[in-house]
């Protein structure tokens, strides 16, 4: 057993032996103790197992779903930290409490979210329980054992209440504050958000093995915390894929020996504001249905550092039974009602998901409705490849206006009360042409030979889009003669084209050889743009000025409040549905391109030295003591391997959001897989798994992926059980 210091082992052999008794007798497991076991150790450390392979990767074999639970929050405390109890504590609502008032929206927030999940706590299934009874329990573990690495307050203490407290849906805080703000007659700020996801399956045939494949490679900031990680208990789960750090299960996508999918966002349009009249007699009711009801109060009280001292304040929250009240004023009371609003049964739903075992029973665990949004794109060992456009999407009785607009409600009538059935959503399963994508536009062009029928969708969906990152999606994948390998299909993803120049680049080109003279800089910087191959590739010259080109000119474009109207405006010919993969090129204002050129010289010349310098000189990813040169670029520029970039202290560009998480995987028996996580296993600085990927990712590289026993011994580098890390050696 690792030594504990003074300050926990009284604590220690309390809270351990107790929290021991407790999960052996809620999961009704093995209650054995291996030999060598100290006193105090929770006998689910006999129940976990844990092979760490090449890259830290961890499998975790448990002997039930509480085992599973411990060490799996035990992995992710040696590589995380600190990170995952302190989400626990922001779920139990307690920032305030160890670092001062600041926090204390935060508290009150999570504070209402905890009672949620202790009204529900009863609901869950056994198995979503014990699992977080086995992850709190983990963390405690590692706590008891590593005392030193917290501050003094941490104790272990966690249970699952405070683990379910964390998958309580609530309602997103800034877009009701986003509401707000226009209330009071104020603009929200715009931006192109570019968030978002790729996600391709193949039928078997389009493979070259007969067998479908599917990619995973979700776009989020890459302090999103994706944790890759192998979840078996033999006979009953064996599933590759990642979890979120700070989470048992979140959000999660991956594959067992049988079926596999892909998440990307949808951003479903779930929520919708109404506007109640104020009873005119009493100022806390409101009139429904022709009577007067009276609004629910509830007072939550947080506690908050205060110097050496504690302090704790009060706040009111009022809802009605539609949902919370998010402003009064003018004779209104305007009400939050969403579709996600309190769901807690996110992990049951993925539990039945990781565990089925063909397309029936997982669409069967998908009807549970608790996972309220993203695209899901599937494909399994019998050959099938399904995509649907899942959200807990509201049955309207009136045009959606989500939180921008307050829709009045004088009734029942006037507001929603079902959700449009599962199987009524956008669905596509095995279709012509063998192949199913997304990366984040709506579903109607899902598959160019079966697209979807707009008009068979009303306004409670999204329009058609297609954007640049889609259209340069099926420039690679549509031809259906073309049959690929998991090989063919990782170098396809990691593809550096930026299909924006494809578009208008030649349009550039003729306007400035038009108005600058031969011998200039402008001529010159315009015969660099003309040979440069249109990629973002590290070694390519051509693609930092025209990035910079391409931002200059949206800037100058005028009378365009949008940003996202801005890019619109941007093209001669702008998106149409009836070309929609072809459009939109060209450019609308050729005299400001001009104008926008001669500014990107002096913009990049000034940042980077020369405006004929290397994307891979000015763009790198950095982690640890890995600096290297990496191609990539914003989706909106048409780059399907998408990087965004942040400004480093030297001027160079660092990726910081975007690709990071790439899994491709094909259903053979078994299934053979290959995955890259780029900011590494760990978040500790001093641990060699936290930059030992980011190079193979810059190379566009990925790393097979260990998943049977002799994948797992042949790449093991340890083997051990939580907090006995010396008594199982390789």
């Amino acid at each position: 057993m690792t030594c504990v210091s003074r300050r926990w082992h009284a604590r220690l052999t309390t809270i351990m032996s107790v929290a021991a008794l407790g999960c052996a007798a809620a999961v009704g497991g093995p209650e054995y103790v291996s030999e060598g076991a100290a006193p105090g150790e929770p006998r689910l450390v006999s129940q976990v197992e844990i092979a760490r392979t090449a890259f830290g990767v961890p499998h975790i074999t448990a002997h039930n779903v509480a085992a599973l639970g411990f060490g799996l929050a035990y992995c992710q405390l040696e590589d995380h930290g600190d990170r995952v109890v302190l989400g626990l504590v922001r779920a139990r609502g307690e920032l305030a409490l160890h670092f001062g008032p600041d926090s204390l929206d935060s508290d009150f927030f999570f504070r209402r979210r905890r009672a949620r999940a202790l009204e529900t706590y009863h609901l869950l299934s056994r198995d979503a329980r014990d699992l977080y009874e086995g992850f709190a329990q983990g963390i405690n573990w590692y706590i008891a054992l590593h005392p030193d690495e917290f501050a003094e307050w941490v104790a272990p203490s966690f249970t699952g209440h405070d683990v379910h407290g964390r998958f309580i849906l609530m309602s997103d805080q800034g877009d009701v504050a986003d509401f707000v703000t226009r209330l009071a007659g104020s603009a929200t700020p715009d931006a192109l958000n570019d968030d978002g996801s790729n996600a391709w399956a193949f039928a078997p045939s389009r493979t070259v093995s007969g067998h479908p494949i599917l990619l995973r490679n979700p776009h989020l900031s890459w302090n999103a915390g994706y944790y890759e990680v192998h979840l078996r208990i033999p006979g009953r789960l064996d599933f590759y894929g990642d979890v979120r750090v700070g989470y048992p299960l979140f959000y999660i996508g991956g594959f067992n020996r049988h079926l596999g999918w892909a998440t990307t966002n949808n951003g479903p349009d779930l929520d919708d504001i109404y506007a109640l009249d104020v009873d005119p007699i009493r100022t806390d009711h409101y009139m429904f249905n022709g009577k007067a009801v009276p609004l629910l109060r509830e007072t939550v009280t947080a506690e908050f550092k205060n110097g050496a001292g504690r302090s704790s304040e009060t706040r009111e929250f009022w809802r009605t039974p539609l949902g919370p009240v998010v402003h009064r004023g003018a004779g209104k009371i305007y009400v939050l009602r969403s579709a996600a609003e309190g769901e807690y049964r996110m992990v049951d739903q993925y539990l039945r998901m990781m565990q089925a075992t063909n397309l029936a029973e997982w669409k069967s665990a998908m009807r549970m409705r608790s996972h309220p949004s993203s695209n899901f794109t599937y494909a399994d060992a019998d050959g099938n490849i399904f995509y649907v456009w899942n959200a807990r999407l509201p049955a309207r009785p009136h045009p959606p206006d989500g939180d921008t607009v307050a829709v009045a409600a004088a009734g029942s009538a006037d507001v929603w009360t079902t959700l449009v059935p599962f199987d009524s959503l956008p669905q596509l399963l095995n279709p012509t042409g063998g192949y199913l994508h997304n990366e984040n536009d709506p579903f109607h062009f899902t598959n160019l030979y079966e697209p979807f029928d707009p008009l068979r969708f009303g306004s409670n969906y999204p329009a058609p889009e297609l954007g640049l990152r889609s259209q340069l999606a099926l420039s690679l994948i549509h031809d259906s003669t073309t049959k690929l390998t998991l090989e063919d299909v990782i170098a396809l993803k990691h593809t550096t084209r930026m299909l924006l120049a494809d578009r208008v680049k030649d349009d550039l080109i003729r306007a400035i050889r038009a108005h600058a003279p031969e011998e200039s800089e402008v001529a010159q910087a315009a015969t660099l743009l003309e040979q440069w191959d249109n990629t973002v590739d590290p070694e390519s010259r051509g693609g930092v000025l025209f990035e910079a080109w391409f931002a200059e000119y949206l800037a100058l474009l005028p009378d365009v409040e949008s940003r996202a109207d801005r890019l619109r405006a941007a093209f001669a010919t702008p998106w149409t549905i009836a070309a929609p993969v072809i459009t939109p090129r060209g450019l609308a204002d050729l005299d400001r391109a001009v104008a926008a050129f001669k500014q990107a010289l002096s913009v990049v010349r000034e940042r980077f030295g020369s405006w004929e310098v290397a994307w891979g000189d000015v763009h790198r990813v950095r982690r640890g003591d890995v600096d290297v040169p990496v191609g990539g670029c914003p989706g909106w520029l048409g780059c399907f391997r998408t990087l965004s970039f942040t400004p480093d202290a030297d001027g160079a560009l660092v990726a910081s959001r975007g690709d990071a998480w790439v899994l491709a995987v094909e259903f053979a028996d078994p299934p053979r897989a290959r995955s890259v996580l780029a900011y590494g296993q760990s978040g500790r600085e001093d641990s060699p798994h936290f930059s030992d990927q980011a190079a193979v990712f810059a190379q566009g590289r990925l790393k097979p992926v260990a998943f049977t026993d002799a994948d797992i011994e042949a790449q093991l580098t340890r083997r051990y059980r939580p907090g006995r890390e010396k008594d199982m050696t390789h």
